[in-house]
């Protein structure tokens, strides 16, 4: 008859309790930008068709670049009027017109070339780019994989330090995952391009591509295990 050891330890079944972490630093595999495209007008159709105009050039724009961009979203969009200051009454000086973009590439030779030719339209802001992994990306499972052969590694060093050997695993645990604090997700990590076009004048030549490094990302796993050993000699 097998007896099953107790998860909370005995003379017989010692339990042994560690925690592995993994920390690994990899290239992103993906680039984010925001787009910002603005219009001002002294009346609503003017803002509106001017903001039209320029958010299908940037959309017209960012798909020459054909797969590189692996998504292009819109996102919010307003028009709003501008009322004329320290006046009784609520006159409207003008309209202003906003759309956010959002493209995310994965190929990053084009990503310089795309922020810089953006960053030279009128009234377009651009920001990032923010770096990322995939969330299938194999580096999470890589991850995963080295902070449980630590809490391995970890609870064997204990048993070795007693003399003795570990004889079955009881149970291994995300970090959060037993009603402990999930660890907080690392945020992005942002580059430090963000730049504003030129407001009107004569259209310069296509300015040259920015030189982008990748930052690189930085991932933590971190498990809960629970071992028994043979019971030790003290």
């Amino acid at each position: 008859m097998t007896v099953t050891p107790a998860p909370y330890g005995t003379p017989d079944h010692p339990r042994v309790a560690v925690c592995g972490e993994a920390r690994l630093e990899v290239d992103p595999e993906t680039a984010h930008i925001t787009i910002t495209v603005t219009a001002r007008g002294k009346d609503r159709r003017t803002a509106l068709d001017d903001l039209t105009r320029r958010n299908a050039h940037v959309l017209e724009l960012v798909r020459t670049y054909g797969q590189a961009v692996e998504k292009l979203e819109t996102g919010a969009f307003s028009v709003t009027p501008e009322l004329t200051a320290g006046g009784r009454d609520e006159k409207i000086r003008a309209y202003h017109g906003r759309v956010h973009i959002t493209a995310v590439l994965g190929d990053f030779t084009a990503l310089g070339e795309l922020t810089t030719r953006i960053a030279d339209l009128d009234m377009t802001h651009i920001n990032g780019p923010w770096w990322n992994l995939r969330p299938d990306s194999p580096a999470h499972a890589r991850a995963r994989r080295q902070a449980v052969q630590e809490a391995v590694q970890r609870a064997r060093e204990y048993a070795d330090a007693l003399g003795t050997h570990l004889t079955a695993l009881l149970d291994i645990a995300d970090l959060g995952a037993e009603n402990a604090a999930p660890l907080a997700p690392m945020p992005a990590a942002p580059g430090s391009f963000r730049a504003s076009a030129a407001y009107g004048g004569a259209e310069p030549e296509t300015p040259p591509a920015l030189d982008l490094e990748p930052q690189r990302q930085t991932l933590y796993a971190q498990v809960n295990a629970r071992f028994t050993m043979a019971p030790p000699k003290l």
